[in-house]
């Protein structure tokens, strides 16, 4: 069955589904492959990881490491992986020789920041991902921009996988509960004013009333590292 229609069928079948009901059909249905979920383990992703903890400690988390985070973001990662028991967090980094290659120096983001997204994002989780059928994201429509359509299944524009959201629908408030509720720690960085965390080079704090995606690439019009939609921010089409 083509995966557009895949993605179709599972979106009626789960209209009114929780998170947690989306992510078990995503883990246990063989059709859509071997299933692994991609964290940045940023402001709010403590929600999705603890989640799927609670399904199962095994599934197979894919951090990347881009090696250009905030320290404070490889601290958490470890804090949260320990605290929730995952047992499978794969920790991808960029290409070796890629990067001496490319951006030795480190500077990249200065002169080309969609190359370096690319090499630094895009190429190492298509690596990550080479064998698995399936990935489940932490997006959700509140993020607004290219994000206020999503659905809870995508056919992935960049490759032949199916994409699972099971938070596409949930507001702030919704999160936000879900974390008190369950006493899960937070990233340091949300106390200062940072409510989506990427590359240090590339990511500010945000200011009252704007955007949770204002401080990505301030200053740019750019709003997405390419993993998900094109570096502009138009989504990606294959054939």
């Amino acid at each position: 069955m083509p995966l557009k229609e895949i993605a179709d069928r599972q979106n009626t079948l789960h209209a009114k589904s929780t998170p947690q009901m989306i992510l078990r059909h995503a883990l246990e249905d063989v059709r859509i492959g071997d299933t692994a979920l991609v964290s940045s383990f940023g402001a709010e992703s403590v929600v999705l990881l603890h989640m799927a903890a609670e399904i199962d400690k095994n599934v197979p988390v894919i951090f990347l490491d881009t090696e250009m985070l905030f320290p404070e973001t490889l601290s958490y990662q470890a804090e949260v992986a320990e605290t929730l028991g995952l047992t499978d967090v794969r920790v991808i980094t960029p290409d070796r020789a890629a990067v001496l290659q490319r951006d030795v120096d480190g500077i990249l983001h200065q002169a080309d920041v969609d190359a370096c997204c690319t090499l630094r994002k895009s190429e190492p989780l298509e690596r990550a991902l080479k064998d698995f059928g399936s990935w489940i994201t932490g997006r959700k429509q509140f993020q607004n921009g290219v994000r206020a359509k999503l659905q809870h299944f995508e056919k992935d524009p960049a490759s032949h996988r199916i994409k699972i959201n099971p938070l596409a629908l949930w507001d702030r408030e919704q999160i936000a509960h879900y974390i008190a509720v369950h006493d899960l720690p937070r990233h340091p960085l949300v106390a200062r004013g940072f409510r989506s965390i990427g590359c240090a080079p590339c990511t500010n704090p945000v200011g009252v009333g704007e955007d949770d995606r204002a401080g990505r690439w301030e200053g740019s019009i750019k709003t997405e590292c390419g993993i998900h939609f094109g570096a502009n921010g138009a989504e990606r089409d294959v054939a």
